[in-house]
């Protein structure tokens, strides 16, 4: 018997989980938490509709929460099984996990203090202990091994850009084999490589992040450019809310390569993410996964001042010079950057840079259609700053670079599963994979399950 079941990630861009089962063992593709719209984000407080106990090990195409984040909960609920992964990916989470647990704690901890919250109190979903304990099941393998992981079951990691350590994971069961994309990066990224062509496979599941939009013919580094000098010219402060694993270290090459080249001003620009400050050390340690030599590792790396402690984080939001600050998350969901639109976000001379795709319901898809006030902490604060999409520095392939991909891979599936993605982007490259390519392409259900035994 072989199933697979829709856990997450299906209708939706994110909590990506899938169950395969084969015979007696069941395997989790990804362990991702819900984000963005509130219906969504409850369900991460649900109980996964199959014991956690009765999950065989765990499989990681990447480390970002909407990925990796679930972990937490699912070891607390039970799961005693391997969590498999790359070795860059391991190292990433170890960052990752106990730091999203801390902001749940210290996001309870100042709507209970305030009197901010409907539940009494307000409790994290994990916390940053229980996020620490998750990464001890960790076990890594290496990029092009099949390595058998249960019996009858072996699985495969092939590199996927997309951010440090992703990858595209092929399983074996039995005589049926199926590849999962993960999130698939861009061909032609600065800093990563491109995503490796997937071998002959029997089933597909894809990614459809961007499956409706081509990314913008204007290079990342001309549209940083002209929104920085724009908005140094009204003299205030440049937010740029980002992810602290992979696009906050794209930002800073981005930014190092303007100051290098004199196409941007000598003014202050800050790193005020310990998550992100954390994965920069990466970089150098996981040389082999990208481009960047360790001289331009270093010299990216301190292209920025480090925020390190709240106090100085504080104190920024005091500083009243032109200054661009960097800081988590990405779509305005928690962190310190919710600190810093509470305090520039009021302000006319204010530039908030958006970088990339916001999920439905985030603050940040608000602030992208034109949100005039946000709610923070409890209260509504008003947005007068000048609100700006960096498009064009997102890490995923757009409909066009992936049918691309796919067309210079090896695999023609019996059937392409489309997760990962809006519904109307999703439809979008299942049109678009049968038209070109002739494939079969399904869009599940939540919860769907899906025979796939000859």
């Amino acid at each position: 018997m072989l199933e697979l079941q829709f856990l997450g990630g299906a209708g939706t861009v994110t909590g990506s989980k899938f169950l395969l089962t084969y015979n007696e063992h069941r395997i989790l593709i990804d362990c991702g938490l819900f984000q963005g719209l509130k219906a969504l984000r409850l369900r991460n407080w649900e109980m996964l509709p199959v014991d956690p106990k009765s999950i065989s090990c765990v499989i990681l195409t990447h480390a970002h929460i909407d990925h990796s984040g679930y972990l937490p909960r699912l070891l607390n609920d039970g799961f005693q099984g391997p969590v498999y992964s790359t070795a860059a990916t391991r190292d990433l989470c170890k960052i990752l996990l106990p730091d999203c647990g801390y902001l749940m704690e210290e996001e309870a901890s100042y709507l209970n203090q305030r009197k901010k919250t409907k539940h009494d109190p307000a409790l994290p979903l994990f916390t940053r202990e229980q996020g620490e304990k998750a990464t001890e099941a960790f076990e890594t393998l290496p990029f092009k091994k099949e390595t058998e992981i249960l019996p009858g079951v072996r699985i495969e990691f092939l590199y996927a850009g997309h951010i440090l350590g992703a990858a595209s994971v092929i399983v074996t069961a039995g005589d049926q084999r199926i590849a999962f994309t993960g999130d698939i990066g861009r061909p032609e990224d600065p800093i990563l490589f491109p995503p490796e062509p997937l071998p002959a496979a029997d089933f597909l599941v894809t990614e459809s992040t961007y499956g409706n939009r081509r990314h913008k013919k204007l290079a990342a580094i001309d549209e940083l450019e002209l929104q920085i000098n724009k908005a140094l010219k009204r003299g205030g402060t440049i937010l740029i809310p980002t992810f602290a694993v992979g696009r906050a270290q794209f930002i800073m090459y981005l930014l190092w390569k303007l100051r290098s080249e004199n196409r941007i001003p000598n003014f202050p620009m800050f790193l005020n993410s310990p998550m992100a400050t954390n994965v920069n050390d990466l970089l150098a340690k996981h040389k082999d996964l990208h481009k960047l030599s360790t001289h331009e590792c270093a010299e990216v790396c301190n292209i920025v001042q480090y925020v390190r402690s709240p106090e100085e984080s504080i104190a920024l939001n005091k500083r009243t010079d032109p200054k661009l600050i960097i800081s988590a998350s990405g779509m305005i969901s928690g962190g310190r950057i919710l600190h810093h639109i509470k305090a520039f976000g009021p302000l006319e001379s204010t530039t908030i840079l958006l970088t990339g795709y916001q999920a439905a319901g985030t603050r940040g898809e608000a602030l992208q259609n034109g949100a005039e006030e946000l709610k923070i902490h409890g209260s509504y604060v008003p947005i007068k700053a000048h609100v700006e999409i960096l498009d064009n520095v997102s890490a995923h392939a757009d409909y066009r670079e992936i049918i691309d991909w796919l067309k210079h891979s090896k695999i023609k599936p019996k059937k392409t599963f489309i997760v990962h993605g809006e519904a109307s982007a999703s439809d979008e490259i299942r049109r678009r994979l049968n038209e070109e390519l002739g494939w079969e392409c399904l869009i599940p259900e939540p919860l769907q399950t899906i025979c796939l035994s000859p």
